[in-house]
């Protein structure tokens, strides 16, 4: 044995052939600082062999790298730029040290190599696959770039095109496509990988192979000329500025990065780098997002300590109610491996269902994701049916029928009787308190909330609402299903709209208040979109829910919260419904609809909406910006407030998840809680009283006064 240190193994695997293995503590190799130190040692050490032909990297486990280890890197971030600078350097050295071994070397990427581990990848001669391994540089999503090279590295491998590409969306890239693009050298079956990389070496050892070229390009400056380098850079700049709208700095700074190093060597590109991720490292949207996947590890962790308290197995499923939503849901079981029962009183929908489930398996087999015997077997674990008797085998039931609380009552009460005792029943109601549907319930205790959010295989979160009297066992094992479903659950206690629509709700009127007295709902969208940062504006965003169905859960809320959420005398959102403009779904509401070419619904001003508005408005007024933001947010933050006061939602880590997850939040923002802590309790008090006349959804509580006077924040460091 060459060597052999707590992260890695060396040794001669063939001849002078040697191969370093990872074998880091734990079920995944992550690049510590301790690692790379250990690292960097054995590197200069191996350099200064004679006996060594060549070097084979590879994994013991499952994956290759996963990348650095976030919460020990963390935070370093709070030391000054700097000293950022000087650590990412150090960092950097390791991975210029690879990459100036004097033979050739050569990963074998097995699993995943994302982050660190893609850098890790690049830093070596050649690459090669295995058919299921995926690589990527992900570190956009957490605010920041790559910092080991990677902005450096891959476009002088790829291309600048292609390498922006893959940095600024920070994609996973599967090996196939991967090797397509030149990012590896060739792809193989996984029982293949080690004879494909010593048959590589033992010819680049050799010499019929030329290492030092491919190593060369590398340490060159791009191949591209000037006229090449404007077009490029300028179409990748405007594409990332109209993606992002400004709020997202690391997409930016890693097309100027690899803009400003185009024309130098490796080292001075690798100062520019280490400079360009110090910088990002400092700013609010870095603290923001990686304080997304803290709070994304925090959920995962809660969840996951739920469902082994679980004991029930749940091997097979059920839907009650097709369609859309009951065809979402199936699909997600089926191809998660639950096999599900889909049950309706109608053919029709079950055909809608069925139609919904096939048209998500065949894009999948379309992009070549899936092959088309997997869909057809995928297809067979759902059971259309019209007969209650297919339910009886089913663990847990999804109840998602029309929402509507008698309908909903009878519904269950009817399944609870004709099915075993231990069967678990849950409803996806979206609003209507647990409680209230529990009460014709034998055995509540058995039943609970499952709110899916639509569409279904897209959006990750799952509340579950566990009401008065749900057991324990039964939120377990929900919690336990919907991790097998691969969503993201968070569990929630019982009130009208849960946690997410509780509070999208007082959004939603603080934006009909504003429309009411004159604004211009285009104007309020465009604000909250590209100023605040939502993905879909108020107005777009109710067009999208369902006018009639936003209408129905404004009732509901008001019901619930009769003085904090009573309906407005004029609502923008009841008018439209009663005049039949119910938004996307028949493609008329505050915006009107047409298919584009590929069959997606584009909004454009509809002069009806405008004027049938008119007729409840005042007359049209103008709002500045930050007001706007103020009207719409003050009344979703204090419900956000209100919900972790009152018990509804258990930690700040969950609510912003939930927001983020279910409603898409601003990730740059990182959710509710950061965004008061970037904001400061105290300054929000003063907001919310400015607006405290307009009715008690502005006014905040004393809970609320006590904390901002003690200075309460809700993420005591920095990043976490």
């Amino acid at each position: 044995m060459l060597m052999k240190r707590e992260s890695f193994v060396v040794d001669f695997c063939k001849g002078k052939i040697a191969e370093f293995k990872f074998c880091m503590p734990g079920s995944v190799n992550k690049l510590s600082q301790q690692t790379l130190q250990d690292c960097h040692a054995a590197l200069k050490e191996l350099a200064q062999r004679d006996d060594i032909d060549g070097l084979i990297f590879s994994s013991d486990k499952d994956h290759f790298i996963v990348g650095a280890d976030i919460f020990e890197f963390l935070p370093t971030f709070d030391r000054p730029e700097a000293e950022l600078v000087e650590w990412i350097k150090a960092a950097t050295d390791v991975f210029d040290a690879l990459e100036d071994l004097p033979f050739p070397t050569l990963s074998a990427v097995n699993g995943l190599a994302l982050g660190g581990g893609c850098e890790w990848v690049l830093a070596t001669d050649y690459r090669i696959a295995s058919d299921s391994a995926k690589i990527g540089l992900p570190e956009v999503k957490l605010g920041i770039m790559p910092g080991f090279g990677g902005t450096v590295r891959l476009p002088r491998l790829i291309g600048a095109d292609n390498a922006m590409t893959w940095i600024t969306t920070g994609k996973e890239n599967r090996a196939a496509d991967a090797l397509k693009v030149g990012a590896v050298d060739a792809v193989v079956a996984q029982d293949k990988l080690m004879n494909a990389a010593l048959r590589t070496m033992e010819q680049a050892a050799a010499g019929k192979l030329d290492w030092r070229a491919k190593r060369q390009v590398k340490l060159d400056p791009l191949k591209m000329n000037r006229v090449e380098q404007g077009m490029s850079f300028a179409m990748a700049e405007g594409m990332v500025m109209a993606k992002t709208k400004g709020h997202y700095p690391a997409p930016v700074m890693a097309v100027k990065t690899i803009k400003t190093a185009a024309n130098m060597g490796r080292d001075e590109a690798m100062a520019v780098e280490n400079a360009s991720f110090a910088k990002l490292a400092k700013t609010a949207e870095a603290a923001a997002q990686t304080g997304i996947f803290l709070a994304d590890q925090y959920i995962k962790g809660v969840a996951k300590k739920q469902a082994k308290q679980s004991q029930t197995d749940i091997k097979q499923a059920a839907v009650l109610g097709a369609g859309i939503m009951g065809g979402g849901i199936a699909y997600q079981s089926a191809y998660k491996g639950t096999p599900i029962v889909m049950k309706d009183i109608s053919q029709g929908a079950l055909d809608l269902g069925m139609g919904e489930a096939a048209k998500l398996l065949g894009k999948k087999v379309e992009r070549g994701h899936m092959k088309l015997d997997k869909m057809v077997g995928t297809l067979a674990q759902i059971k259309p049916t019209l007969n209650d008797r297919d339910l009886e085998g089913s663990d847990i039931i999804v109840e998602a029928v029309v929402e509507n609380p008698q309908i909903k009552k009878t519904v269950l009460a009817g399944l609870e009787a004709q099915l075993p005792q231990g069967t678990i029943l849950t409803s996806n109601t979206s609003t209507i308190r647990i409680d209230e549907l529990a009460e014709g319930l034998e055995r509540p205790e058995h039943f609970c909330g499952m709110h899916f959010f639509n569409p279904v295989p897209k959006m990750p979160l799952v509340e579950i609402i566990r009401g008065a009297k749900t057991s324990d066992e039964t939120v377990a094992a929900v919690v336990d299903y919907a991790l097998k479903l691969g969503k993201s659950p968070i569990v929630v206690n019982d009130c009208p709209g849960f946690f997410v629509n509780r509070v999208l709700f007082p959004y939603f009127a603080g934006f009909s208040q504003l429309v009411v007295e004159g604004a211009d709902f285009t104007q309020v969208d465009k604000v909250m979109e590209n100023v605040f940062g939502w993905p879909m504006g108020p107005a777009y965003l109710l067009d999208v829910v369902g006018i009639d169905t936003a209408n129905h859960c404004t009732g509901v809320m008001a019901d619930g919260f009769p003085t904090r959420m009573a309906r407005q005398e004029k609502d923008p959102v009841a008018h439209l419904a009663n005049a039949d403009r119910y938004g996307q779904k028949n493609q008329k509401g505050f915006y009107q609809y047409a298919p584009d070419r590929k069959g997606r619904l584009k909004k454009s001003k509809d002069a009806d909406a405008v004027a049938l508005l008119s007729e409840i408005c005042d007359a049209p007024a103008q709002f500045d910006k930050q007001t706007i933001i103020e009207r719409c947010m003050v009344p979703m933050i204090n419900e956000v407030l209100l919900c972790l006061q009152e018990g509804i939602v258990a930690s700040p880590q969950e609510a912003d998840m939930a927001l983020i997850y279910g409603i898409g939040f601003p990730p740059f923002r990182g959710g509710a809680f950061r965004y008061l802590d970037q904001l400061g309790l105290a300054e929000f008090v003063k907001i919310a009283d400015k607006y405290a006349h307009l009715g008690e959804i502005y006014q905040v509580s004393e809970q609320t006064r006590e904390w901002a006077a003690a200075g309460k924040v809700f993420y005591k460091v920095e990043g976490q």
